[in-house]
């Protein structure tokens, strides 16, 4: 009879030591009693016969025991009563139907002394589970009342956008709360409308919100729309702030599915939010099937990018994660985030530099790995462009060529070197070496062998250099927010959904190709800045918007494809395949001793020969007929 109990264990008996558990048995037994004494009446018209009265009390004196260590059995005295739910009545209910069987079969078998009456056995456990279940939903009561009931009508007062599941599990949290005191929804199904949720009405559509807002000297509004598609979010966000509201959000559809929502997790509508995209689509079966016990490797692991793929590529259960970068301070940060977590994986954390080809090869060697993600770059357009040059391209060219021959030569299945949007028709030192970078890899691809895949893409939110935390930094500091240029444009992109969307390229690429992501529409910088003013509570007023001019490398808009590549499409919607030019091993070649002699000569002379190994790079000097071509032996198709 144990497996009805699947939360059986001794420690239901230790649980007794604690004296509120002992009361609440005590309660129980003596409940038990009342319901056996209860159901006698009931049967006999509250006027018991003197011969069942000594049946009543003779079986009593069994039937009690009994029920007192069925429940004890049940584990009915975990449980904290203010917290009771529907769990603790399900047990409950399981307690009451055993000990009834068995009183039902102790009779039937034993034939104790005393004549038990049918009726009786029928109403006893009814009228324990309302002795039992009613006294522990009752205390739950009472005792929110003294907590919380205080609250029903103080806080701030606030609408909750949205009447669907997110918005129920809000309502249930909010009642505990003493800052917000919820006064009504808002939804645009009208079949909501005139309808209570948790004892709180549907008021109205959202267009409705100024109104009603007004009516009921509203200042906050919580979205509870987490599965709303983020133009819709955002439109709703503008509404708000529009006539003076503050908006704040819930957890994405995921975290509240998970049970994840609480209090801490209400929070001020941020930029990211109004800049979301839908959810990326993955071939979850091809990805499981590409990583699931295999050994991978990322380079500039521990940066925003590499350690986002860290994230994503364990959810596929690979057999190890080599993490390689040449900081141990980001090596260190990551494996402190994942000491905290659970994984089948073994995590190794390497520090070398992938223009080390002894370390390089060393590493390849040790781990064996099947896939590499190369997202180790110099990335900060400014800094590359000026004293940083040589190493720009030490680091972006021939680190990338010195890790992909290195895998070459370790049969490593897949390379997938992370690009940007900065390499189509560059204007910086930065994006010429991405573009070389994805030219070695379409060099280095043979029939067989190694694939070699490139993905492209641009801007992702919060990425270590990305100008949302620099604005988040100037507007607490009371401004200005200085933005280059007025018309400047960028792509954003999540850094989940880029590095999800990398690792369906690298499923999908067999080799040569350059991925470009479909990164939405591009978003003026400046209306950037104003969204986190707005958002910030504040107006152009208190935060002034100063443009400081266009830095070095730096252009107005953002390309995903070069003049010349057009681009064919993929079967995933937000993947499309580049047609750019290529070339040979013998070029590769030629690029890399030039690099080794950039080392030696002056910036300027640099830049000057940078644009005969980049036809598309227009920087701030141009090529001159003294600079070194490329060797006769290339091929450009």
């Amino acid at each position: 009879m144990l497996h009805y109990f699947p939360s059986f264990k001794w420690s239901n008996y230790i649980s007794l030591k604690n004296p509120r558990s002992l009361s609440a048995w005590i309660y129980d037994i003596v409940a038990a009693a009342l319901a056996w004494w209860a159901a006698f009446l009931l049967r006999f018209n509250f006027d018991i016969p003197a011969n069942f009265v000594q049946s009543m009390l003779d079986s009593a004196a069994w039937v009690i025991p009994l029920q007192a260590f069925v429940f004890l059995l049940a584990g009915l005295y975990k449980g904290v009563w203010r917290f009771a739910s529907l769990p603790d009545l399900q047990r409950l209910v399981r307690a009451i139907a055993i000990s009834a069987v068995l009183v039902v079969a102790i009779l039937f078998m034993f034939k104790p002394h005393g004549i038990v009456p049918r009726s009786v056995l029928i109403l006893d456990p009814m009228l324990l589970l309302l002795l039992m279940g009613g006294s522990r939903f009752a205390y739950r009561a009472w005792k929110e009342h003294r907590l919380y009931g205080s609250a029903q009508f103080s806080g701030k007062p606030v609408l909750v956008l949205g009447a669907g599941e997110a918005a129920i599990a809000l309502l249930k949290d909010l009642s505990k709360s003493r800052e917000w005191h919820v006064v009504g929804l808002l939804d645009d199904k009208k079949t909501m409308h005139g309808r209570e949720l948790l004892g709180v009405n549907v008021l109205g559509s959202i267009a409705q919100l100024p109104q009603i807002a007004a009516d009921l000297s509203v200042n906050h509004v919580i979205v509870a729309m987490p599965s709303a598609r983020h133009q819709r979010r955002r439109e709703i966000v503008e509404l708000a702030s529009r006539n003076g509201l503050t908006a704040l959000t819930v957890p994405s559809f995921d975290d509240l599915m998970s049970g994840h929502l609480s209090m801490a997790q209400i929070r001020p509508v941020e930029v990211e939010d109004l800049l979301g995209r839908e959810p990326v689509s993955l071939d979850g079966e091809g990805l499981q099937h590409l990583i699931e016990g295999q050994v991978l490797l990322i380079t500039g692991a521990g940066g925003s990018i590499g350690s986002e793929l860290c994230r994503q590529v364990l959810k596929y259960r690979p057999a190890c994660l080599v993490c390689l970068d040449q900081s141990e301070y980001a090596l260190y940060r990551l494996e402190q985030e994942f000491d905290n977590l659970e994984f089948d994986t073994r995590i190794e954390y390497v520090v070398g530099d992938v223009r080390n080809a002894r370390r390089v090869g060393q590493v390849l060697g040790r781990y064996m790995p099947k896939l590499v993600f190369h997202a180790a770059a110099y990335k900060h357009v400014p800094l590359m462009e000026n004293r940083n040059v040589a190493e720009s391209l030490s680091n972006n060219v021939s680190g990338t060529y010195t890790l992909a021959q290195a895998c070459k030569t370790a049969g490593v299945a897949k390379f997938v070197l992370i690009s940007t949007d900065k390499a189509v028709n560059p204007t910086n030192v930065m994006g010429a070496s991405k573009r070389l970078a994805e030219m070695i890899c379409q060099g280095l691809q043979e029939e067989s062998g190694t694939r070699f895949i490139v993905v492209r893409f641009g801007n992702v939110l919060g990425s270590s250099g990305s100008v949302i935390p620099k604005f988040r930094e100037q507007i607490a500091a009371g401004g200005p927010i200085t933005v280059t240029h007025p018309e400047i444009t960028r792509y954003f992109m999540s850094i989940p959904e880029a590095c999800q969307l990398v690792m369906q390229a690298g499923l999908m690429g067999g080799g040569g190709e350059i991925f470009v992501l479909d990164m939405g529409d591009p978003v003026r910088i400046v209306d950037l800045a104003r969204d986190m003013i707005r958002l910030s509570g504040l107006n152009e007023d208190d935060i002034q918007i100063v443009y400081s001019g266009l830095r070095p490398g730096e252009k107005l808009y953002e390309e995903l494809l070069a003049d010349d590549e057009l681009t064919v499409p993929t079967p995933h919607d937000k993947l499309r395949i580049a047609v750019a030019r290529s070339v040979d091993g013998a070029w590769v070649q030629a690029l890399l001793k030039w690099i080794d002699r950039a080392s030696l000569i002056d910036e300027s002379v640099i830049k000057q020969e940078l644009g005969m190994w980049v036809e598309e790079y227009a920087g701030d000097i141009h090529a001159n007929p003294s600079m070194m071509f490329p060797p006769e032996s290339s091929t450009i198709h």
